[in-house]
């Protein structure tokens, strides 16, 4: 580490751009050229050559004024080894302040100098990757001494040798012992790596030297071979740090090993993750396994994507993935990229290129293009390359606004390994083609480990039942988890008391679920709150796709479980209504029941599409909307669609549900029709509510003779009866001369007259077989048997059966009521086979067809049971 430039200070020499064949910019300190100022043609070759072949280093020089071979050791130099050790590792500290790895180049007595300064200094040592040994004399041997080897260095000066070094060259020297020994020790612990060069010449032409200054013995630490490089260079002692050009072997071969070294360098592991490890994570181990599986064992993924709901945990999967990897694959760099933006993306590879020793070249340069041809270069070594929230089509693969996408910058290497974490499936396809792997909800032991450790009252789970119940509210969904601990942890409520706050209005859940919440595992400024980490989600898909953000917006309305696709607006345009549904499921909004039509959506999810819904400030046009396609969608009652009505009903009650301040007769519509699906349904109380407020609304708008107005009344006046209330539906059915409430409240003759002129025009208007003449023909038939004109009631009944049986099916509710009565009526005129006959065919459909406890069929088992004891009653008496 000598020079004759007699430079005092470390100085830096300059700082250059990265140049295209380097891969690091490194901090080297170079020292021992031969030149004098008193030989001009000489080069200082650190300076004039070292700076054009290795362009990405920044080069030091250190000079103490200690010459003793031509000219570099002078003896007014009186400070010892020691001494010049202590003052060079102040000096590296204080002048080379960036976090560059240094690679030393020393000649002579310099390599002793800097071995004393890495045991001083522990900020040295840190940095220090290689040390380039030209002739130092790191030990004495029996054949020749260190008193020899001073002798030598001396007679190399013409002088007399500095007394505190020679003393220190003197043979078994403690400090120079304590220096060897104690840095052989560091260099392993280290891995600092060694190249000694040996001289292969000896001094010619000088009177007391024949042999080499530094024999082979004494040139050499005798490290293992991995961590120590021995080589000769074909010169003496003091031509062997000399150069004539940048051709000279000599210069060549210190170059090759500075260069062959940060190749090497260049393909050490590299670490770049932003976020902590999640220390509160917990299972997802099939998940985890999986993936290692395919991307380490058996290798059959080189790209993979982790595809689920905003909220489901794929980050922290991954995050856990790519700590794994640096614990358990130490050969792997990782990066990790998150994708929420053009400008996340840009300052990860600005960070990465730092950690990576990548310099722009100018203002022209991409910093981010120089990323990714290194990351695809074999010097990269493998790698595992994370691609976090890459949800955004236009983001990843640009758009006619924004061209190019970050895509283009994402490495292709046969080492590498990339990681995508997506909400979209379109996405995953798109980057992965099939290698993906789906994330859903937590298994329940999962959810209560994961809700143990982020509690700080961990005795809050010994109350299993509260536990349970707040688990199966949050649905087992990690984010929603996570946020419920986060508020408990602060406001210090029991489990239950949070349990009750999610039972509460729809008011107090959206304030729970939109609270924000601090977690440093996920990124800053991003939306932790569940129910809105969904919402940036909803606005890419208003972006792209217009009918699945219409679609969206429906669903908000209805129930989220059990969707028919038969019920969604747009189901007259198959294929865009396919793509709308595809798009939706795309993002994990969706899930398809197997291979059926039937489609279920996240509860939380759905309370964030009406958070969405209510800040673009579009609930009531949505509710409006929602309302009137429930209406033209809901089929009659008619018994052969009962199974189509089954379906809606859950979701009709939604839309009305949402819909209470709405002033439409769409919704009187929807609540009349859905009044008379629960009356055939058995469910007469909740009939009689929906008819009531349909009736309710028809009045207020209708007049007194309007049709729809007395139709809507008639049907209620039937549901009371079928309730037992049979004195309001004779109130509400007397301004229109509807006999069925009259006969049922004992005016027999009164229902009969009327219905008798019911049935009179309307055999002149409808068809025979036509719903409503049938309805009134039974219910005159029915009228009749009360009054006891049996023979009239049956005939007409029987009329009425038989016309039935050729239009409706065996089973429909209409038919059996027909053929119940018919029964009756039979009983009555002592026609008791018959009557038995035919009950007994009604039971055994309604049995098929009914609940056990709907009205209809208990009232034909006991009807049946009654006739049954009768005639067994009668069998007796004969």
């Amino acid at each position: 580490m000598a020079t004759s430039h007699k430079r005092n200070v470390l100085k830096a020499l300059f700082k250059s751009k990265l140049s295209s064949s380097a891969s690091i910019s490194t901090t080297t300190s170079i020292a021992d050229n031969e030149t004098s100022e008193e030989s001009p043609n000489k080069v200082f070759w650190p300076d004039e050559y070292l700076t054009q072949d290795i362009p990405e280093a920044r080069v030091w020089t250190y000079g103490y004024n200690a010459d003793a071979i031509g000219g570099l050791f002078q003896a007014n130099n009186k400070n010892s080894v020691s001494q010049h050790g202590r003052d060079f590792a102040v000096r590296v500290e204080r002048e080379i302040r960036n976090e560059d790895p240094i690679l030393f180049v020393a000649h002579s007595l310099g390599g002793i100098i800097v071995k004393d300064a890495i045991r001083r200094s522990d900020a040295c040592r840190a940095r220090t990757k290689l040390i380039i040994f030209l002739g130092t004399p790191h030990r004495g041997s029996a054949y020749t001494g260190w008193g020899e080897i001073a002798s030598n260095l001396a007679l190399l000066a013409l002088q007399d040798s500095n007394k505190k070094i020679t003393k220190t060259l003197e043979v078994n020297s403690e400090v120079l012992d304590n220096i060897h020994e104690e840095f052989k020790t560091i260099a392993d612990q280290s891995r600092i790596r060694i190249h000694s060069f040996q001289e292969a010449r000896g001094i010619s032409g000088m009177k007391g030297l024949h042999n080499k200054v530094v024999d082979d013995f004494s040139s050499k630490l005798d490290l293992p071979r991995p961590l120590e490089t021995v080589e000769s260079i074909d010169a003496n002692h003091m031509q062997m740090a000399r150069c004539g050009d940048r051709a000279d072997p000599r210069y060549r071969a210190i170059v090759d090993v500075l260069h062959q070294f940060i190749r090497s360098r260049a393909a050490l592991p590299c670490h770049y993750i932003p976020l902590p490890e999640n220390r509160r994570f917990v299972g997802r181990d099939r998940t985890l396994d999986f993936l290692k599986a395919m991307l380490f064992v058996r290798k059959e993924w080189r790209k993979a994507a982790i595809v689920g709901l905003g909220g489901v945990g794929k980050t922290q999967v991954a995050l856990q993935l790519a700590y794994w990897t640096k614990k358990h694959r130490p050969e792997f760099s990782i990066f990790w990229v998150p994708a929420l933006s053009n400008a996340t993306f840009e300052q990860a590879f600005t960070a990465m290129a730092r950690k990576l020793q990548i310099q722009s070249g100018g203002k022209d340069d991409d910093i981010k293009e120089s990323v990714r041809r290194y990351l695809s270069s074999e010097a990269a070594g493998p790698w595992l390359f994370v691609v976090d929230n890459a949800d955004d089509r236009d983001i990843l693969f640009g758009s006619a606004d924004m061209p190019g996408g970050i895509s283009g910058y994402l490495p292709e290497s046969d080492d590498g390994l990339t990681l995508f974490t997506t909400r979209s499936r379109e996405v995953a396809v798109s980057v992965t083609g099939s290698d993906m792997i789906d994330l859903d909800k937590m298994d329940s032991q999962e959810a209560a480990e994961l809700l143990e450790k982020s509690l700080t009252q961990k005795v809050m789970v010994r109350d299993e039942a509260a536990t349970a119940e707040l688990l199966e509210e949050l649905t087992y969904l990690p984010l929603a988890i996570t946020q419920a601990a986060a508020y408990i942890n602060v406001k210090q409520v029991p489990l239950a008391e949070y349990v009750e706050l999610l039972h509460g209005t729809q008011q107090d859940i959206v304030g729970l679920m939109r609270k924000e919440f601090r977690d440093n595992t996920r990124y800053p400024g991003s939306q932790n709150a569940v129910a809105t980490t969904w919402l940036v989600s909803f606005d890419q898909i208003r972006k792209c796709d217009n009918a699945a953000a219409d679609l969206l917006s429906f669903i908000s309305c209805i129930e989220p479980k059990g969707i028919p696709q038969s019920l969604l607006p747009g189901s007259e345009s198959t294929e865009q209504l396919a793509d709308a549904i595809g798009t939706l499921c795309a993002y994990a909004f969706l899930t398809r029941r197997g291979d059926s039509k039937v489609f279920d959506m996240h509860s939380l999810v759905h309370l964030a599409t009406r958070i969405w819904v209510q800040r673009e400030g579009l609930s009531v046009t949505t509710d409006e909307k929602a309302t009137r396609h429930l209406a033209a969608v809901l089929p009659s009652d008619d018994y052969a669609n009962r199974n189509v009505w089954r379906e809606y009903l859950p979701h009709a009650f939604k839309v009305l549900q949402y819909s209470k301040e709405l002033d439409m007769e769409e919704k009187s519509d929807l609540l009349f029709w859905v009044g008379r699906c629960l009356k055939v349904d058995g469910r007469i109380k909740e009939a009689v509510r929906s008819l009531e407020e349909a009736c309710q609304w028809r009045n207020r708008h209708f007049a007194e003779d309007d049709p729809s107005r007395l139709f809507s009344q008639h049907e209620l006046a039937r549901a009371y009866q079928a309730n037992g209330q049979v004195k309001e539906a004779v109130a509400l059915l007397e301004q229109h001369a509807l006999a069925v409430a009259y006969q049922a409240n004992g005016q027999v003759k009164g229902a009969i007259a009327l219905l008798e002129q019911v049935v009179a025009i309307q055999a002149r208007t409808l068809a025979e077989d036509h719903p409503n003449r049938l309805a009134s023909e039974h219910a005159l038939a029915g009228a009749y048997q009360v009054n006891g004109q049996v023979k009239k009631a049956i005939a007409l009944f029987e009329q009425v059966v038989t016309i039935k049986a050729k239009t409706l099916a065996e089973d429909h509710p209409d038919r059996l009521a027909s053929q119940h009565e018919l029964a009756r009526a039979y009983q009555a005129n002592g026609q008791v086979k018959g009557a038995i006959a035919l009950l007994e065919q009604v039971v055994t459909i309604r049995a098929r067809t009914l609940a056990e406890n709907h009205p209809s069929r208990l009232a034909s088992q006991r009807w049946l049971a009654y006739i049954l004891k009768v005639a067994d009653r009668d069998k007796a008496t004969v």
